[in-house]
């Protein structure tokens, strides 16, 4: 009886530790697109604010091209 616990505690451990394995993979992979995902996104503003004539300044504080000094 010992001996076939210790087995099914070891099976237990094994697919518990592949388990974790598989969702450290999986949000790694989320992370890697998500951020793929925010760097496309900047890149996107940022032509648009260009294209609306649209630069920014020190900070969050935006003015329009054409009235600048």
């Amino acid at each position: 009886v010992q001996t076939l616990l210790q087995q099914m505690q070891d099976k237990f451990q094994t697919m518990s530790d592949q388990i974790i394995g598989r969702i450290i993979i999986l949000n790694s992979t989320e992370l890697d697109d998500m951020s793929c995902r925010i760097d496309d996104l900047e890149k996107n503003i940022a032509d648009l604010m260009t294209q609306a004539g649209v630069e920014e300044l020190e900070g969050e504080n935006k003015t329009p091209a054409a009235n600048k000094s």
